[in-house]
């Protein structure tokens, strides 16, 4: 499967990663896990990562984005990482790279790439990293399998998802094998502020339920401002706190935003992919991401959501 991005990254001596833009987990720990084991398996290449901040996930080592100027480009590989849609590539400079390779998990919408290696199965976009340096004997450092483990426990949430497979666990333990702090990990994920903590609060009272089940929050752009938190702390930040809530076995959080709704779709067993797709987003079975216009199209994401949810509920 890797055999034709392996091709490529042996190819030039340049490699420039990129991977989507507010970046989860998944996409830092595999940019920066892939970054370090170019660096230590080809000494003589010259490997970049680039794109907006890492937010949420500065606490991993070396995720700080690298100054690259547009000029080395012209004889760079451009990899892409853990992105299905070509909007959603941060940086869009990949596409002056004189060549360009994607390595991705999601669900597959369409080419991006001249060397492409996707697939589904995985847990996450690490995993497939991992399983690409274990094929091929590439050096992973401590710094790099922290990085991986680290996309890999978010994007499998804390190994407990439907992806998560017997395959995912001989990767963690090929990762934990390398001695990195798994206890810093863990730090790096579960620590908290008072002020998060309280912010979690104030989204569990805005819980609502439909008729059959499908749970949501609506953020309007009146409260965001009074917030004061990012699109990305708002909209993927509180989804969750719909997470294992008896009651509830679809959820989406919508958040208003300048350019429209933001809504990101989650599933305790039901796919809602279909969903997300109908209104030009993608993702996962299990968890999707969308933007449609404004409430009036959200509520109608919303009814689709009651009417699949009421479905399962005859299953």
């Amino acid at each position: 499967m890797f055999s034709e991005v392996m091709e490529k990254i042996r190819a030039y001596d340049t490699v420039i990663i990129h991977r989507h833009s507010s970046p989860d987990g998944d996409a830092i720990g595999s940019q920066v896990g892939l970054k370090h084991i170019l660096m230590d398996s080809f000494p003589g290449k010259k490997v970049f990562a680039v794109g907006d901040g890492a937010g949420r996930y500065a606490f991993m080592a070396d995720s700080g984005m690298d100054e690259v100027p547009d000029d080395m480009y012209r004889d760079a590989l451009a990899v892409i990482l853990d992105t299905s849609s070509v909007h959603l590539i941060s940086d869009e400079r990949w596409r002056l790279a004189a060549a360009t390779a994607r390595v991705d998990h999601h669900l597959f919408t369409g080419k991006i790439a001249d060397a492409e290696a996707v697939d589904p199965s995985y847990e996450s976009c690490c995993g497939m990293i991992a399983a690409m340096a274990m094929e091929y004997g590439l050096k992973v450092s401590a710094l790099a399998a922290g990085s991986l483990f680290t996309g890999m426990a978010t994007d499998s949430g804390r190994f407990r998802y439907g992806g998560t497979t017997e395959r995912t666990f001989r990767l963690a333990a090929f990762l934990a094998e390398k001695g990195f702090d798994m206890d810093a990990v863990w730090r790096g994920l579960y620590t908290q502020s008072l002020e998060d903590v309280r912010l979690k609060g104030r989204f569990y009272e805005k819980i609502r339920v439909t008729p059959h089940g499908a749970g949501y929050i609506y953020t309007d752009r009146e409260e965001m401002a009074a917030l004061g938190k990012s699109d990305f702390e708002i909209s993927r930040g509180m989804v969750n706190v719909m997470a294992d809530i008896a009651e509830i076995r679809v959820w989406v959080n919508f958040t208003e935003t300048e350019k429209g709704v933001l809504c990101e779709l989650r599933s305790r067993d039901v796919s809602i992919n279909p969903v997300a797709v109908k209104y030009g987003g993608g993702g996962h079975p299990r968890a999707s991401g969308a933007a449609v216009r404004d409430k009036e199209e959200a509520m109608a994401m919303l009814r689709d959501l009651d009417e699949l949810a009421g479905e399962a509920e005859k299953e």
